[in-house]
């Protein structure tokens, strides 16, 4: 029987979950990187073995990603950092927001993408062992006017299209979503109908510029995307070239978390934010909001299991998927709890509790 795995990186460290398939009882090894910040982290299934990445930040020595090959058991580390610009940039790593496994036109299993604060996308050839910067990108003439976000510049989405190595979308805030489709050697802004609430007037859909919180690519149709602005939720079904609002019955269009099912079309899952000035769920109730109908229509998942009284952000990768057959679901909150649902929300449990805050989750099944 199949083992699931899952991965917590918090603001003071990591935890690594383990159960069987059934996804009902979890043992817990952690703190992993104690004291350091955990933003990304990634669970690679590809090859004989999984491999263990984790983007970790001390104060005092800088950010690291780290790799492991025994599920935690043992940690490695690149001297002098696994991700570093070149001296030219004059740029300094804060941090590693995002991890995500690509595709090679050879079929090999080496490529690991990795997101960044200051915004910048690396890449891997070597399974996450070294990375080197995209130039094209970090070169963009849109690169000296994108902002900070409330939590920093950096590109927090990076998705590589699955049958097509030179295809990858990338999405930061501030400055919203940017594709390539000749490797990373060129980029191009892809927000036409994403708006930008704060600005003003007719610049509220600007070619670049928006807030975008997180995008998450259809399990069936690569060309579908699901994306979560800040004030916002969108679909497109050209591969970003376009988007349309299909916020309508989601009880807010304020959000972070956006996460796709790993073997269903036209079904995602959502979690909903009161506003910006709150940044708690919709009247103090921890929901999942899901569409099964590519975004015309979302249900609440969690009633009668999902605590009420719940005031803690779930933040943009603090929510995910595992790719059992009946997929399992899983949040963290900002209080430290972390929920997981293994027959895709219909029941929920609290598998952990009292972490530091919550920043990524990530999980799947090994053998």
């Amino acid at each position: 029987m199949s083992r699931t795995l899952l991965m917590v990186g918090t603001r003071k460290g990591l935890w690594l979950g383990t159960s069987d398939e059934e996804r009902r009882s979890w043992e817990w090894t952690g703190p992993h990187f104690p004291m350091e910040e955990v933003y990304s982290v990634m669970v690679d299934t590809r090859g004989g073995s999984p491999r263990l990445l984790a983007g970790a930040s001390s104060s005092w020595l800088g950010p690291q990603v780290w790799r492991s090959d025994d599920l935690g058991g043992s940690w490695g580390e690149t001297p002098n950092g696994a991700a570093r610009f070149p001296e030219d940039t004059g740029a300094t790593l804060a941090r590693v927001w995002q991890l995500q496994p690509g595709v090679s036109a050879d079929g090999g299993e080496g490529i690991v993408w990795a997101g960044t604060e200051p915004g910048a996308v690396f890449r891997s050839e070597d399974r996450g062992e070294t990375f080197s910067l995209v130039r094209g990108l970090w070169d963009h003439p849109h690169r000296p006017e994108w902002n900070a976000g409330f939590g920093g510049q950096a590109f927090h989405t990076i998705l590589p299209h699955p049958t097509d190595p030179d295809r990858v979308l990338a999405a930061l805030s501030t400055g919203g979503v940017y594709v390539t489709a000749d490797g990373g050697e060129s980029w191009s802004a892809s927000n036409t109908g994403i708006k930008a609430e704060f600005f003003p007037g007719e610049r509220n859909y600007p070619e670049f510029g928006q807030c975008v919180h997180k995008v998450a690519r259809d399990a069936v149709d690569p060309e579908r995307l699901y994306l979560q602005n800040h004030g916002g939720v969108y679909r497109s079904d050209d591969g970003g070239a376009s988007w349309q609002d299909i916020a309508a019955t989601l009880p807010t269009d304020f959000g972070f978390a956006m996460v796709t099912h790993p073997h269903r079309g036209d079904t995602a899952y959502n979690f909903p934010i009161d506003g910006a000035e709150g940044r708690w769920p919709v009247d103090g109730k921890a929901r999942v909001y899901r569409t099964v109908d590519a975004g015309t229509s979302w249900e609440p998942l969690g009633e009668g299991s999902l605590p009420e009284g719940y005031y803690a952000a779930v933040m943009r990768d603090a929510m995910c998927v595992d790719d059992h057959d009946q997929a399992g679901l899983y949040f963290g909150g900002r209080n430290g709890g972390v929920w997981a649902s293994p027959d895709e929300g219909t029941s929920w449990q609290e598998i952990h509790k009292d972490l530091p805050d919550v920043l990524v989750v990530r999980a799947a099944k090994i053998d």
